[in-house]
């Protein structure tokens, strides 16, 4: 039976970080005009006529972090992902006021990767695919740090890249949030609930002010944070399990991310371009070719990551229907992604311009 009284510390987790996050971003998009993390138009690619702040992050950084450090308990691996944190967050500040080269942000990205797996954040163990073996689990001994790496890393910079339209990375990342607070209480996880409680409630108060037509951007400060506990939340609440499904789940809820930023990265490689080269084909920015405005564009999304977040929660929680639903989730997810890829009025590409407030984002974030 699920305990109540954790349950109102996960909800009170939630409240503190939502309106720590609320009453914090004002005062955040001043800083940001004092410092000069503002993003001003330069080119017909910004479809916003005067300055916006991109320090947006901040608040939520300020309101997950309060809200952790008042309910959660901070152990080995809670200090590595909170130290993790600070140095994702003080790499986005710098990089919001002033553009820092991709190389370096890599490599500082690799550092707070590496705080939290050596404090004990890593997956060891996944189960193995083949169902018909009899061995059901593969040990990763020495190899669990470099995908441990390589995963947050990974997931840090999908998150990133898909924020080009007001209040899409903002709310993909709260659907995926709360796609891993449920699935963390159902599996009674009471300090990655307290995580994810933090991180919802955070997420949901910076978002009034991210919506479009947006007041104020998340930035590098938001995008890369977010990966960032996403990314470490999956490992600690989710890969660790030993059920059939465990390395699959982490995967569907992060689904959204995970494709657009493969595909993009396959589609520069095969252009002989270099992966880190920006460009205007993200699945955010075909839904736009398409005919459909940022709001339009940004609830399919939030509609696509629902459905993986169902779907998750489905192949962790119940037998009966959960492949019909899996299978149905990953129709409509394709049959977004292939009308996004290939558009039917492809003469109508050049003549519109991005009508986004953060597109122009990726330039620097990229």
């Amino acid at each position: 039976m699920i305990n109540q009284d954790l349950i109102v510390t996960v909800m009170l987790a939630l409240v503190v970080a939502l309106a720590i996050s609320f009453a914090a971003t004002p005062l955040v998009r001043r800083l940001a005009f004092v410092i000069g993390a503002v993003d001003v138009p330069r080119d017909n690619r910004r479809m916003h006529k005067v300055p916006i702040p991109r320090l947006g992050g901040l608040a939520i950084f300020l309101g997950f972090m309060v809200s952790v450090l008042i309910f959660a308990e901070i152990d080995t691996e809670m200090q590595g992902i909170l130290i993790g944190a600070v140095i994702i967050v003080i790499l986005g500040v710098i990089d919001d006021i002033k553009s820092l080269p991709a190389k370096l942000k890599l490599v500082v990205q690799i550092c707070a990767a590496l705080c939290a797996v050596l404090h004990g954040v890593a997956i060891q163990v996944i189960n193995n695919p083949n169902i018909f073996s009899d061995n059901p689990y593969w040990e990763l001994g020495w190899w669990s740090y470099p995908i441990s790496v390589i995963w947050i890393v990974a997931i840090t910079n999908s998150v990133n890249l898909i924020d080009g339209l007001d209040g899409l990375a903002d709310g993909v990342s709260t659907i995926g949030a709360l796609t891993m607070l449920i699935l963390a209480v159902m599996l009674e996880e009471w300090e990655i609930s307290i995580l994810c409680g933090a991180l919802v409630g955070a997420c949901v108060g910076f978002i009034p002010y991210n919506l479009n037509p947006a007041k104020i951007f998340m930035g590098g400060t938001g995008s890369t944070f977010l990966g960032f506990i996403l990314a470490t939340v999956s490992i600690q609440g989710l890969f660790k399990y030993y059920a059939v499904i465990s390395f699959l789940v982490p995967f569907i809820i992060l689904g959204l991310p995970i494709f657009d930023t493969s595909f993009a990265f396959i589609r520069r490689i095969l252009r002989g371009q270099s992966p880190m080269t920006a460009d205007r084909s993200h699945v955010h920015h075909k839904l736009i070719d398409m005919g459909m405005n940022q709001k339009q564009a940004v609830s399919t999304l939030y509609i696509v990551s629902g459905v993986l977040g169902l779907s998750a929660v489905m192949l962790t929680t119940t037998s009966a229907g959960k492949a019909a639903l899996f299978i149905l989730a990953l129709v409509i997810c394709g049959v977004v992604a292939v009308r996004a890829i290939f558009p039917h009025h492809p003469e109508n590409h050049g003549s519109e311009q991005p009508p986004s407030h953060q597109g122009e984002e990726e330039e620097k974030h990229e």
